[in-house]
C-alpha cells in the first residue's frame, strides 16, 4: 500500500490562491471514479444469464463480428467490445460503468477493505522504494522489516535507480496469500544489505485515517470511505475515545467518496434514535425502500458536528443528509458533491462487471440531491471546476442552489435538493495556510525527501526523545538547526532559484507534520496538521456552545 502526501494543494491561477489547482485536479477525478464507490452486493446470476441467452442475435453483436470479419486491419474483438460496452452505458448516466476482468479487483479492493501483499507504506524518494511503515501484524512487520528501510532488490531483480513506478512496486510486491517474494534491503547503520523471504498476506485497507481527542471531551473521527469494515472500525474507535472521556464528535467525511449503502445506514443508525428515517431509494423497476434507524446506538444524544465538502459523495451525502434533514447534527464546510444515483453490480462470465444505476436515493425530508447530468459528461466531471470559477468555494452566496427545492426539517429549518448537501455553516477553501513557496517545494519533492531523510538519520536520537506520538506533537518544536539543514539540502539538491528563508507561514507546521508521520505515522500527522484547519476549529466553537 502507497503512503500518500497528503498536503493542501494549489491551482496556478492566482498567487494568492495556493494549492487550488492540484485540489482540482483531485476533485475532477474523484468525480470520474465516484460511480465506482457507491454498489450494492447483488448476486446477479440470473442476469448474466439472460444477457448471454441475447446476445447471440442482435444489432451491436452483428455489427461486431461484421467489423471482426470486415475490417481492413486486424482488430482486437475484446478491446472493442469493452469499449461499446463502455460507450453504451455512459450515454445512460455518468456513474454507470463497465469495469474490464483486469480492473475488476483493483476497483473492489478499497470496499473490501483489504488486499494481499507483503504489507508496507512507501514512498519512492530518489528513485528508491523506502518503506514508510510495516503495517502492523502484517507479513513485513513480523519478520523484522522497519520504517527508512530501503529495498534494493525484489526477487533478485534491482528496483532502485531505475526510475521505478508505484504501479511497478505494486506489481512487484503484491501477490497472492501464501506466495512467496525475496527482498534485499539497505537499512541506516548497516552496512551490508538484508536479505529476507516473506509470505505474503492478507493485508488490511483501513477507511479510518485518525481518532482521536481534539480537544478536552471532544472526540474527532475521520473517515476516507465507506467500506465493508467500516463499521467495526467506527465501533472500535468510539469505543476508544469513550473511554478518553468523549462526550461530544467531529465526524469528518471531507473527500469521502462514498461506498456501500448498509454500510452508510450503520453508521448514521450510530446518531439517530429508533425510528428516524436514514434514507430511501426509489427507481422505476425498484420500488421505494425506506431504511430507518434501529434501537441500536451509542452516540444518539449527545453533540455532533459532521464536516464535509466538494469531495463527499454518495454514502458520505446519506449519513450527513439523513443528519441534517432530522436536526440531528450541525453540517459544517462546503456543498457536497451531489451522487444520489444508486448502482447495482452485474458479474459478467469473462470476470468483467457492468455496474447500471438502477435508482436514485433521497434523504428522509425528500431531497434527490444527486446534481444535474443533462449536459455532456465533460461538463457533469468540470462541474467542480465551475464551482472554483463561480466563486462558490470562497462564498456562500455564490453556491448555484435550485431556490425552488426547499424542504423542511421537522424543526423548520430549511434544507435544499437540487445537488449536493449545503451545509449549515459555511467554511471557505483555505487559501492562505501556507506561503505560495511551500507548494513549488512540494512540487519539487524536497519537503517529503527532506524529512524522511533527516527522520532517519534521527530516528534513534527521535524515539529515545519522544516515545509516544503525543510527546511529540507537544514537545518537539523546529529550531534553526533543522531550518539550516533544510537550507543545505536545497542546495544539495541544486534548488537556488527560490529564496528560503525559514520563516514562510506553514512551514514549520508542514515539516513537523511529515517528521511526525515518519516516526509515528497518522497518529502524529493528523493532529499536527488539524491544528489550525479551520473546519475544525469552527465544529470546536460549535461544540463548547453551550
Amino acid at each position: 500500500m502507497s503512503s500518500q502526501n497528503e498536503q493542501d494543494i494549489e491551482k496556478d491561477i492566482s498567487k494568492n490562491k495556493p494549492f487550488v489547482p492540484l485540489y482540482y485536479a483531485l476533485v475532477l477525478a474523484l468525480g470520474i471514479i465516484i460511480g465506482y464507490f457507491f454498489t450494492f452486493n447483488s448476486n446477479f446470476t440470473s442476469s448474466s444469464a439472460s444477457l448471454e441467452d441475447k446476445n447471440s442475435n442482435n444489432k451491436i453483436n452483428n455489427l461486431i463480428e461484421y467489423i471482426n470479419e470486415q475490417y481492413v486491419d486486424t482488430i482486437n474483438r475484446k478491446q472493442l467490445e469493452n469499449k461499446t460496452i463502455t460507450s453504451m452505458l455512459k450515454s445512460l448516466d455518468p456513474h454507470s460503468d463497465f469495469i474490464p476482468a483486469e480492473e475488476l479487483t483493483a476497483v473492489n479492493e478499497p470496499l473490501e477493505g483489504n488486499f494481499d501483499g507483503i504489507g508496507v507504506e512507501f514512498n519512492i524518494i530518489e528513485d528508491t522504494i523506502r518503506v514508510v511503515n510495516p503495517i502492523i501484524d502484517g507479513p513485513s512487520e513480523k519478520i523484522g522489516i522497519k520504517s527508512g528501510d530501503k529495498l534494493i532488490k525484489v526477487n533478485g531483480k534491482t528496483v532502485a535507480g531505475i526510475k521505478i513506478t508505484n504501479k511497478q512496486v505494486f506489481e512487484k510486491l503484491r501477490g497472492k496469500s501464501g506466495s512467496e517474494v525475496n527482498v534485499s534491503l539497505m537499512r541506516s547503520g548497516i552496512n551490508k544489505a538484508l536479505d529476507y523471504k516473506i509470505i505474503r498476506g492478507q493485508i488490511p485497507i483501513y477507511s479510518i485515517d485518525i481518532a482521536y481527542i481534539v480537544k478536552p471531551t471532544i472526540g474527532y473521527i475521520k473517515i476516507s470511505r465507506f467500506a465493508s469494515t467500516t463499521y467495526d472500525e467506527f465501533i472500535k474507535a468510539f469505543n476508544m475515545l469513550n473511554k478518553k472521556g468523549m462526550t461530544k464528535m467531529i465526524l469528518d467525511l471531507r473527500g469521502n467518496g462514498g461506498g456501500f449503502l448498509n454500510t452508510a445506514v450503520s453508521l448514521a443508525d450510530e446518531f439517530l434514535i429508533n425510528g428516524l428515517q436514514i434514507v430511501y431509494t426509489q427507481g422505476k423497476a425498484h420500488p421505494k425502500k425506506i431504511y430507518s434507524a434501529t434501537s441500536r446506538g451509542g452516540f444518539e444524544k449527545n453533540k455532533l458536528v459532521v464536516l464535509i465538502d466538494e469531495g463527499s459523495a454518495s454514502a458520505s451525502e446519506i449519513v450527513a443528509g439523513a443528519l441534517q434533514d432530522n436536526d440531528r447534527a450541525t453540517i459544517i464546510g462546503r456543498r457536497s458533491f451531489g451522487k444520489g444515483l444508486v448502482q447495482d453490480q452485474i458479474d459478467l462470465p469473462d470476470g468483467s462487471a457492468i455496474r447500471l444505476t438502477i435508482a436514485r436515493y433521497y434523504t428522509p425530508t425528500g431531497r434527490c440531491i444527486q446534481k444535474p447530468y443533462n449536459k455532456t459528461i465533460d461538463d457533469y466531471n468540470n462541474e467542480e471546476y465551475d464551482r472554483y470559477e463561480n466563486g462558490e468555494l470562497y462564498h456562500a452566496d455564490s453556491i448555484k442552489t435550485d431556490k425552488t427545492k426547499q424542504y423542511k426539517t421537522p424543526e423548520g429549518k430549511t434544507v435544499y435538493g437540487g445537488g449536493g448537501i449545503m451545509p449549515d455553516i459555511f467554511i471557505p477553501l483555505d487559501t492562505v495556510k501556507y506561503n505560495p513557496l511551500i507548494n513549488k517545494l512540494f512540487n519539487y519533492g524536497v519537503l517529503n525527501s527532506f524529512a524522511f531523510e533527516y527522520t532517519d538519520y534521527n530516528r534513534v536520537l527521535f524515539l529515545k526523545k519522544y516515545k509516544t506520538a503525543q510527546e511529540f506533537i507537544s514537545n518537539f518544536k523546529l529550531s534553526e538547526p533543522e531550518i539550516d539543514a533544510f537550507k543545505k539540502y536545497l542546495i544539495t539538491k541544486k534548488i537556488t532559484n527560490i529564496f528560503f528563508n525559514g520563516k514562510e507561514k506553514g512551514f514549520n507546521q508542514i515539516l513537523k507534520a511529515l517528521i511526525g508521520r515518519n516516526l509515528f505515522d497518522k497518529d502524529a500527522y493528523y493532529p499536527i496538521l488539524n491544528e489550525n484547519d479551520t473546519a475544525i476549529l469552527k465544529a470546536v466553537e460549535v461544540l463548547n456552545k453551550k
